[in-house]
């Protein structure tokens, strides 16, 4: 699947960049140090974040200012593999370049509706999106309310879902988050595979589609578990695309009376030897350790695909995530044991 001349150039910068990222034991010396100025003290050793903490000022060193920091990182690591990419992969990093301009959107949803004192501190992302994308932080950061910000995001995809919506005066921020996502993941689904070959194709659709019915799965069970939402509202907050999941599985799960018979239908599913079906089980955990195995073969079975560049970025942005947990659970004092629960297992 895919070539040596084809992925050559990229697969070989993926490799030198995968070995900068954490291990096991790396962030179990995270979760053991004692404060947070130990902890960036612990990642400036790390070439992965070095250059960026060098650049922070000490008195700096707060969840704020270190967020910033990772995301950067996350942001030079996408340059860096743009860089190397040829025609098709750029194509590819175009359309995967959606889930930052989705967070981003999230992100400033969250502002205009919470009415935060200190809006919009996303000026530091300015130069990325002038660089790769169609969204403009210059218009975003003049955002006052809602309408505002739908209207600063014409002339990209965004806005027509979001102005849609916005027509609802009821709509809240959950219906504009759903809407988002509901998009991003339609949308991908159906652009990636124009990109592709026959081979490649098979393998995104095995990828993507695992990570969609996951992601169904999670909401399907926090709609029942936290919110007892109606059948028909629960259909409407999932993903309309099935992998592995069958229609008729699909529709007992979301039609499932009780918690208890939501696992009666997954223990029926693909997915029950996958996931630990005891009561209780963190889905979301369990998604995380699923994908990354799945990725993690891909890479291993076909080095020369897209499968390189897909879990290089998944694996850095889930190494984000461990981190900021880490350093919450050590700003809260947490045990080290307990801070390495909160990061689900290996990476």
């Amino acid at each position: 699947m895919g070539s040596l001349l084809t992925y050559g150039a990229i697969v070989t910068k993926i490799r030198g960049m995968t070995s900068k990222l954490l291990t096991d034991k790396d962030y179990e010396a995270i979760a053991g140090l004692r404060n947070v100025p130990e902890a960036i003290a612990f990642l400036r050793e790390k070439p992965g974040y070095k250059d960026f903490i060098d650049q922070m000022d000490s008195s700096l060193y707060h969840r704020r200012h270190v967020e910033k920091m990772l995301i950067l990182s996350l942001y030079e690591d996408f340059s860096k593999l743009e860089k190397f990419a040829n025609l098709k992969q750029r194509q590819y990093l175009k359309i995967y370049l959606m889930s930052y301009e989705v967070d981003l959107i999230n992100y400033c949803l969250r502002i205009v509706f919470n009415h935060y004192d200190k809006p919009f501190d996303i000026d530091y992302r300015r130069p990325f999106f002038d660089r790769y994308s169609k969204i403009s932080i210059e218009k975003l950061i003049t955002s006052t309310n809602i309408e505002e910000l739908v209207d600063n995001l014409k002339g990209t995809e965004y806005y027509d879902p979001l102005h849609k919506l916005s027509d609802a005066k009821d709509a809240n921020l959950f219906d504009y988050d759903l809407t988002l996502q509901i998009y991003y993941y339609s949308t991908i689904w159906k652009k990636q595979r124009k990109n592709m070959g026959k081979d490649d194709i098979a393998l995104f659709k095995k990828d993507m589609g695992t990570e969609v019915d996951l992601m169904n799965l999670q909401w399907i069970y926090r709609a029942k578990r936290y919110y007892h939402m109606k059948v028909a509202d629960i259909y409407a907050l999932t993903i309309p695309i099935q992998y592995s999941l069958s229609i008729d599985e699909f529709k007992a799960l979301v039609e499932a009376p009780s918690i208890e018979e939501f696992y009666n239908v997954l223990e029926t599913t693909k997915y029950a030897k996958k996931i630990n079906m005891e009561a209780g089980v963190n889905l979301e955990k369990a998604s995380d350790k699923l994908l990354t195995a799945l990725f993690k073969t891909d890479r291993v079975k076909n080095p020369y695909s897209f499968a390189s560049i897909h879990t290089y970025l998944y694996m850095k942005e889930l190494e984000i995530n461990k981190i900021t947990v880490a350093l919450e659970g050590i700003r809260y004092g947490l045990g080290s044991r307990e801070i390495l629960s909160y990061l689900g297992g290996e990476m």
